[in-house]
């Protein structure tokens, strides 16, 4: 059976046309001048991925036109840790965005699924 699983596991990846980039921030104590300060540091580079774009419309009670809302998903390998609050930049068909997690990760055998968002800044 578990053939069958590397098997699948490679399928999946084999549609995997971006790469990403896990950024986290963490404060560090700058030696020059004894302040602690926020620094971006990489956790992963170049991470095999693909994003997901869906058009879903939105039914909430308005006095306009239904809304349209775009959901972004993430599908990357399930040993790669991505803590909340990540900076998460995707490179995919010539077109690199920058998101963060929006909801929990769906964990599977060949992959993970994360709902992402645009990047709005650091908390």
């Amino acid at each position: 059976m578990v053939r069958g699983i590397n098997s699948f596991a490679a399928a999946v990846k084999s549609l995997w046309r971006g790469v990403c980039t896990v950024t986290v921030r963490k404060n560090e104590t700058n030696e020059a001048n004894g302040r602690t300060e926020a620094k971006e540091v990489d956790l992963c580079t170049n991470e095999p991925c693909r994003i997901s774009f869906d058009t879903v419309q939105v039914t909430e009670p308005s006095n306009g036109a239904a809304q349209i809302k775009q959901t972004v998903t993430l599908f990357i390998d399930p040993a790669v840790s991505i803590p909340a609050g990540s900076k998460i930049t995707v490179t995919q068909n010539g077109t690199t965005g920058v998101y963060e997690q929006s909801g929990k990760a769906a964990v599977y055998s060949a992959h993970k699924e994360i709902p992402l968002e645009l990047f709005k800044g650091w908390a």
